[in-house]
């Protein structure tokens, strides 16, 4: 019984011991994720941040014309969640470590399959599954790295590596359509028997987008069978006027106009009475 007490005062003198062996110093190259999307595909890039602080970099810290895990610390990683395109060339979705060889007047940008790089030493260039070449330009001075994104579009956008005064663009291109219509065609697959507004949304988009109308005004028709509306025959009003067939989008239009005024919610028709107008008189 004597020793219990004796033993739970080893527990506390090493319990200090035990915290302090968790401690983890800040790292002097902070660590930042970013992530985008572009149109429907999200792309995220993990890396770590060094400084400046007064060092020549390109040439000195970053030697020219070997391979640099483009960051600090553990391996810069980008993740795809769809294929793209990257300066032309297809790299499969998935995630990446991001080497590069910066050069004087071009840049050879590396996605690698080894993600857990440490060090240049660790670098395999048997694992690179893409490269691609890049010319690199002058930028406003930044003390810390940056890799971000730029004149991001509905389908591209540049991944801009930048540091104390350059900045090196990547293009990269998603085919945001098809993509769109293949996730909204297995939305429409999986919606439930009842489920009027899955169709009714896809129809919407390929009428805003003006592709697949033969199929947009098959799913305005089945979102009306499961529940009919306004909206959803105004959708087809519009379907029909998309696809030139404009004496059957006014019928259409007039018809979703009499049923919004028999609504209880007494929405708006200004917009598709105004669109109306114009079909009758063949715009």
């Amino acid at each position: 019984m004597k020793r219990i007490p004796a033993l739970l005062a080893c527990l506390a003198a090493l319990a200090p011991l035990s915290a302090a062996a968790q401690f983890q110093a800040p790292y002097p190259s902070p660590k930042q994720t970013v992530t985008q999307t572009v149109g429907v595909t999200e792309i995220a890039v993990s890396y770590s941040r060094p400084l400046v602080k007064g060092r020549k970099i390109w040439g000195e810290l970053v030697p020219l014309d070997r391979p640099w895990r483009t960051g600090a610390n553990q391996a810069t990683t980008v993740t795809f969640g769809d294929d793209v395109v990257v300066e032309g060339k297809k790299l499969a979705a998935g995630t990446y470590s991001l080497v590069t060889i910066p050069g004087k007047d071009e840049w050879t940008v590396i996605f690698n399959l080894d993600t857990a790089l440490w060090y240049r030493t660790d670098y395999n260039a048997a694992l690179d599954l893409l490269r691609v070449k890049v010319k690199p330009g002058p930028s406003e001075f930044r003390e810390s790295f940056e890799i971000g994104f730029r004149d991001v579009g509905p389908d591209s956008a540049k991944l801009v590596l930048a540091w104390e005064k350059l900045a090196v663009p990547v293009s990269l291109q998603v085919d945001t359509k098809g993509l769109a219509v293949a996730r909204a065609r297995e939305a429409v697959a999986k919606a439930k028997i009842d489920d009027w507004e899955t169709p009714l949304g896809v129809a919407r988009y390929y009428a805003t987008e003006k592709v697949n109308l033969a199929e947009a005004l098959g799913l305005a028709e089945k979102s009306i069978t499961i529940k009919k509306g306004w909206a959803n025959v105004a959708w087809k009003a519009r379907i029909l006027a998309a696809d030139g067939k404009l004496p059957d989008a006014v019928k259409a239009g007039e018809e979703a106009v009499q049923l919004a005024k028999a609504s209880p919610d007494k929405p708006s028709t200004a917009s598709l009475e105004k669109q109306i107008a114009e079909w009758k008189a063949g715009k």
